[in-house]
C-alpha cells in the first residue's frame, strides 16, 4: 500500500496541471499522517487526492493539495479556496459567510474589486500564508483591494493593509521615480485610491523629492553655468522625462504642487516642453510646431489633446522673469488653434507672446488660418498679439512716466520701432492673398501709433502690394488704405516711385508732390539740419521717432521754438512787404523793359508753388503726367514694389 501511495504521488506530480509548484507543508503532512495510518485511513486520504485540486474555470490557482469549500467569483474569473485562511484575515468575507451563515453559502462574488483576478490572487496568497513581492507596480493595487476585503489589524495583526502601508511609506515616499510609478498605476483604479490617499501622497512626495533635488543639485548647476552646452544640458533635472509618463490630471496636480512648495520655474518649463512633445504625439511633432493642417480622426483623441493644451497653459509659470521659449509657445499656440481651444487659453498664449513681441520673428507671425474660405493666414491671431504688446507698453509707460524725459532714449521706445518693423514686414508678406479682406488689413494698418515708425516706406510697400493684388477695390477703400501713409515721412525713392504709382489715389498723388516740393524748398532755402524735420517739427507735429512719454517733453521745447518761428516770421514779412513796396514804386520810374521784367518774375514765382494760382496748378498737373510717363521707364523701376 505504501509503495502504491508513493508511486500515484509521483505521477500525480508529473502529470496534474494544477501543480504550479513542489508539494507545500499541509501535503507533506498529510503524507506523513498517511504514512502512519491504517490501511482504511490510507484509501480514504487516496480517494481524497485523486480528485482535482482546485476546480477553476481559470488558470489561477492557488494551491493544490486539498479541495476548498468556497468559491470566490471575481469579475467571471472563480477560485476555490477555504473559509478559514480567508475569514482569518478579511472582514468583508467574514462579514459575507456569517450573513448566510444558515444557507450554508459555498459561493461568494466580489464585484468591482481593484485590480481584477490577479491581484485578488495575490491576496489569496497572503491570506495562505505564501510569500510573494510587494512591488511599485502592485503596491496601489493591493492597497485598494485591501481596503476593499478590510484586511485590517482588527482581524489579524500585520495584515495586507498595514504591510502596503509600511512599503509605501519606508520605500515609495522616499523616491521620486518610485513615486512616480506607483501615481501611474492609479490612473486604473477606481476612487477608492483617492480615499486611501495613494495619489495625493504619491504627489507631495514627487515635489518634495525633487525640491531636494534641486538643492543638492544647485552646486553642480553653478558650475554648469560656466561649462559647455554639453555640460549645462546633462545638469538638466533626470526627473523631467519621468513626468510624461503621467495622466495630464495627475500631472496637473504634481506641477501645482512643485510651484507651491518652491521648484524653479525653469526646471517647470522644462517638464511643460517635454511632456507637451511626449503626449502631442497623436498629430506628429512637425505638425505640432509646424502644423501640417490635419485634424485627428478620433474626437476622442482630439478631445484629449485639447484638455492637454488647455491644462499645459494654465500650468505655465506667471512670473515675468520666467523665459519660456517664443517657438513653444507660437506651437502651443498653433495647436490651440487647431483644437479649438477655449478663448481664455489662446488669449493667454497671446499674451505671453506680446509680452516679448520684439524679438519674435517673421516666420512666427506666418499663423496658418483653418477657416474654409478665409484668408491663407490668421491675421486675427496676429492683431490680438499686437494688442497685448501695446497694452504691455502703456503700463511700463505708466508706472514710470517721465515727464521730464530728454531725447529718444525710452527703454520701450527702441522695441516699438522693432515692431514697427515686424508689422511692415508682416502686412508685405499677406498682401497678396486675394482672400484677405480690407477690413482686417486696415485693422493691421491702424493699430500701430505714428511713433512707431521712423518712415513710412515699409508701409507703403504693403498697401501698393495690397492694391496690386486687389483691383477691384473702389476709390473709397484706395483712400481708406493710404490715409495711413504719411507722405512726410517717405523716402525720395518712395516719393518718385508714389508720383508715379498709378495704383495709388489722385488725391494721394497730390500729397506727394506737395510734400517733396517742400522737402525741395528746405533745402534750397539752405535750413540747418534736416528740413524734413524742421517742417514737421514746424507745423506742430510731434516727431514721429517719438513715444507719448518723449513727446510730451520735446514738445514743450517745440512750442518755444515755434514762437520763437513765427516772430522771426512776421518780421521777415514785414520786410518783405515793405522791400516789395519799393520795388514796384522802383519799377513804375522805369521803362516798359522793366514792366517786362516784372511780369516775368511773377511768373516764375508762380510755378514755385502747385496751389498758388489756376495756372501754376494746371502746369503742376501736366508735369506730373510726363513725369509719370518718363518713371515708367527710369527710376521707378528700380523701386518696384509689386
Amino acid at each position: 500500500m505504501l509503495l502504491f501511495l508513493v508511486l500515484w504521488v509521483k505521477k500525480l506530480e508529473s502529470e496534474s496541471v494544477f501543480v504550479r509548484e513542489r508539494w507545500s507543508p499541509r501535503t507533506l503532512f498529510l503524507l506523513s499522517a498517511a504514512l502512519h495510518a491504517t490501511p482504511s485511513v490510507i484509501g480514504m486520504l487516496i480517494v481524497h487526492m485523486a480528485k482535482p485540486a482546485i476546480t477553476v474555470v481559470s488558470a489561477f490557482s492557488i494551491f493544490s493539495d486539498v479541495a476548498g469549500d468556497i468559491t470566490i467569483v471575481v469579475d467571471g474569473e472563480s477560485f476555490l479556496l477555504h473559509k478559514f485562511p480567508l475569514v482569518s484575515r478579511s472582514g468583508k468575507i467574514r462579514k459575507m459567510v456569517a450573513d448566510a451563515k444558515n444557507s450554508n453559502v459555498s459561493k461568494l462574488d466580489l464585484p468591482n474589486l481593484p485590480g481584477g483576478p490577479q491581484i485578488f490572487e495575490l491576496t489569496a496568497k497572503f491570506c495562505y500564508g505564501t510569500n510573494f513581492e510587494i512591488t511599485t507596480a502592485n503596491v496601489a493595487h493591493l492597497r485598494c483591494a485591501a481596503e476593499y476585503l478590510e484586511m485590517t489589524e482588527d482581524y489579524r495583526e500585520e495584515n495586507l493593509i498595514a504591510r502596503t502601508e509600511t512599503y509605501l511609506n519606508e520605500v515609495v515616499i522616499q523616491s521620486l521615480e518610485k513615486s512616480v510609478e506607483v501615481l501611474s498605476t492609479c490612473e486604473t483604479l477606481p476612487p477608492m485610491a483617492e480615499e486611501v490617499g495613494i495619489p495625493n501622497r504619491c504627489v507631495d512626495a514627487i515635489a518634495m523629492n525633487a525640491c531636494k533635488e534641486q538643492l543638492v543639485s544647485g552646486l553642480s548647476r553653478l558650475d554648469c553655468d560656466g561649462g559647455s552646452a554639453e555640460l549645462k544640458s546633462s545638469c538638466l533635472e533626470w526627473w523631467v522625462e519621468d513626468l510624461s509618463v503621467l495622466r495630464i490630471d495627475f500631472y496637473q496636480r504634481v506641477i501645482s504642487a512643485m510651484e507651491r512648495i518652491g521648484v524653479r520655474p525653469d526646471s517647470i518649463i522644462a517638464s511643460l516642453m517635454h511632456y507637451a512633445q511626449a503626449s502631442l504625439k497623436g498629430i506628429g511633432k512637425c505638425q505640432i510646431w509646424n502644423p501640417a493642417r490635419m485634424k485627428p480622426s478620433s474626437g476622442i483623441v482630439e478631445n484629449d489633446q485639447k484638455t492637454i493644451v488647455e491644462t499645459l497653459v494654465s500650468l505655465m509659470p506667471i512670473e515675468k522673469s520666467s523665459s519660456i521659449p517664443l517657438s513653444f509657445l507660437f506651437g502651443m499656440l498653433r495647436m490651440a488653434i487647431m483644437m479649438e481651444a477655449t478663448i481664455a487659453c489662446r488669449l493667454e498664449l497671446e499674451r505671453r507672446i506680446g509680452f516679448r513681441l520684439e524679438m519674435v520673428s517673421l516666420d512666427d507671425l506666418l499663423i496658418p488660418s483653418l477657416r474654409t474660405g478665409d484668408s491663407m493666414f490668421d491675421v486675427d491671431t496676429v492683431h490680438g498679439i499686437l494688442v497685448h504688446f501695446l497694452q504691455r507698453i502703456e503700463e511700463e509707460d505708466s508706472e514710470d512716466y517721465g515727464y521730464e524725459s530728454e531725447g529718444l532714449g525710452s527703454p520701450n521706445h527702441g522695441s516699438v520701432l522693432k515692431v514697427g518693423r515686424l508689422v511692415d514686414a508682416y502686412l508685405a508678406e499677406i498682401a497678396p492673398d486675394p482672400f484677405l479682406k480690407s477690413q482686417k488689413f486696415i485693422a493691421m494698418l491702424e493699430i500701430l501709433p505714428d511713433y512707431a515708425r521712423v518712415i513710412d516706406d515699409g508701409l507703403y510697400r504693403a498697401v501698393d502690394i495690397y492694391l496690386k493684388a486687389h483691383p477691384m477695390l473702389t476709390e473709397q477703400e484706395c483712400k481708406k488704405l493710404c490715409k495711413f501713409i504719411d507722405c512726410q515721412k517717405l523716402s525720395q525713392e518712395a516719393c518718385n516711385h508714389a508720383a508715379q504709382n498709378d495704383r495709388l489715389p489722385v488725391l494721394m498723388a497730390v500729397r506727394v508732390l506737395y510734400f517733396e516740393q517742400l522737402r525741395m524748398k528746405n533745402a534750397l532755402s539752405g535750413s540747418s539740419g534736416d528740413g524734413f524735420l524742421s517742417q514737421r517739427i514746424s507745423s506742430g507735429i510731434p516727431s514721429a521717432a517719438m513715444s507719448p512719454r518723449d513727446n510730451y517733453a520735446s514738445l514743450r521745447r517745440e512750442n518755444r521754438e515755434l514762437k520763437l518761428e513765427i516772430s522771426r516770421m512776421r518780421v521777415r514779412l514785414s520786410d518783405l512787404e515793405k522791400e516789395q513796396v519799393f520795388m514796384k514804386q522802383g519799377m513804375m520810374e522805369k521803362t516798359a523793359n522793366g514792366k517786362t521784367f516784372f511780369t516775368s518774375l511773377s511768373r516764375g514765382i508762380g510755378r514755385i508753388g502747385i496751389f498758388s494760382g489756376p495756372a501754376g496748378g494746371k502746369r503742376q498737373k501736366t508735369g506730373r503726367k510726363s513725369r509719370g510717363s518718363e518713371g515708367k521707364t527710369g527710376r521707378s523701376r528700380r523701386y518696384s514694389v509689386s
